[in-house]
């Protein structure tokens, strides 16, 4: 059995999809021959807390913490709620922003870079060399973001010459995000360098969708393999809504705001007979105020339940008793690559899944090549209703079914066998 060291910002009581992937491959890597020891914050600010998935650590995994410096502490002095909802993400169009608000994001943008985590990557790197020195570890992973995280395997790397792995869970300077930050040109150089300084000083790069990987193939030569997320449960035996339920699970941000389909919803509850009675719209998570803006003037308000942010284990109910399940991406062409994490929750609970992102949305590709749903684009306003149409009709008949082939390989012990032959190349 050989030790690997991963560091992550993010691990149990965290909450949302940052968590699962690192967590998922701790549990299964000593099945492959691999002793992993993780590396967290002591004190983080994390956006979102699940408690539950703390008892979901695997036992004797060994855990070791180390303080971190939080300016999100520091940006709450002025104003908690504004500083809580740019942590999550959740950043007004810039016509509805206030001054703080801009001022934060500039700060955010300019001040902490890559991000609001750098202060953690001098004090976690002194650490870990003595660690590694003393549990004798010669392999290194790294995940982000945060993308400081890949800063102290960069550190590590040019001190110890410890084989590292870099590990991207979302794209670094291509991200949608970043153009909200209100970046310098300066500030943008720096981002640059420093994401092509960690993908050509690392041996190996992860990364979750095939198109990170032709976006990173441009910066390096470096060998580049694509380990989606995927899913570790069964399928729920639970009976499903009484309601044509709608339901997204996850933040709802403003940019992922699906108007057409609140148009079409909108439109199907004034023409087509009973849809309005059976209609159920479920939001589980952040709701951005566009979101709720657009839902209230398609006049679909009643129809909508939001039960906030849930457990994962609830998160797994919700969708299983669902009628169908939305999977949502902003309109744009750097988004083409996210693969979201529900995705592969989505296939295991066999609800028809609508998929309504950009052209060439890699997820949404996905959903019909596993025969797991449709994906439309925006403007496709009539195929989206036809769509429903058809949908709630089978769901009247009680006829809504819905069966995903060939998922098997987005299990997490299989997504880890491809993780541990990575790690083999690597110490070889």
């Amino acid at each position: 059995m050989q030790k690997v060291l991963i560091i992550t910002y993010y691990w149990p009581p965290a909450g949302g999809p940052g968590v699962q992937r690192w967590l998922k491959f701790v549990e299964y890597l000593p099945d492959f021959g691999w002793i992993p020891i993780v590396f967290v914050p002591e004190n983080p600010t994390y956006p979102i807390l699940d408690e539950s998935l703390v008892q979901k650590v695997p036992p004797g995994i060994k855990v070791i913490q180390h303080p971190i410096i939080e300016p999100y502490r520091w940006a709450k002095l002025f104003s908690q709620k504004k500083t809580k909802r740019i942590s999550k993400g959740i950043i007004a169009s810039h016509q509805k922003q206030s001054l703080l608000e801009r001022l934060l994001l500039w700060v955010r943008g300019n001040l902490f870079i890559p991000d609001a985590r750098k202060f953690w990557v001098n004090p976690a790197a002194d650490r870990l060399m003595q660690l590694i020195k003393k549990e004798e570890i010669t392999t290194v992973i790294t995940t982000g973001p945060p993308h400081s995280v890949h800063l102290i395997g960069l550190e590590l790397k040019r001190t110890l010459k410890v084989q590292w792995l870099a590990d991207f869970r979302d794209p670094w300077t291509s991200i949608g995000y970043h153009k909200k930050l209100k970046l310098t040109r300066a500030s943008q150089h720096k981002h640059k360098r420093l994401e092509k300084e960690v993908v050509n000083g690392a041996d190996r790069i992860l990364v979750t969708s095939t198109t990170t990987k032709k976006e990173f193939q441009e910066l390096t030569a470096k060998p580049i393999e694509v380990i989606t997320n995927g899913y570790d449960t069964e399928p729920l035996k639970v009976p499903l809504d009484s309601k044509f339920t709608i339901s997204h699970l996850g933040s709802l941000l403003t940019d992922r705001n699906p108007v057409a389909l609140w148009e079409v919803l909108s439109e199907l509850v004034d023409e087509a007979p009973t849809f309005g009675e059976y209609l159920k719209i479920q939001l589980i998570g952040v709701v951005g105020e566009g979101v709720l803006e657009t839902i209230a003037k398609a006049g679909l308000r009643p129809y909508v339940d939001i039960p906030g942010y849930v457990s994962y284990d609830q998160v797994l109910e919700f969708q299983s008793r669902s009628q169908v399940l939305l999977l949502l991406e902003i309109d744009a062409p750097e988004t083409r690559g996210i693969i979201p994490g529900k995705l592969f929750e989505y296939f295991i609970a066999s609800r028809p899944i609508l998929a309504i992102g950009p052209e060439g949305w890699e997820a949404g590709e996905m959903v019909e090549k596993h025969q797991a749903g449709c994906y439309v684009h925006q403007t496709e306003k009539e195929t989206l209703k036809k769509l429903l149409l058809e949908w709630f009709h089978k769901f009247q008949q009680g006829g809504l079914s819905i069966y995903p082939n060939q998922i098997a390989q987005y299990h997490r012990r299989e997504l880890t066998k491809q993780l541990a032959n990575s790690l083999t190349w690597e110490s070889s």
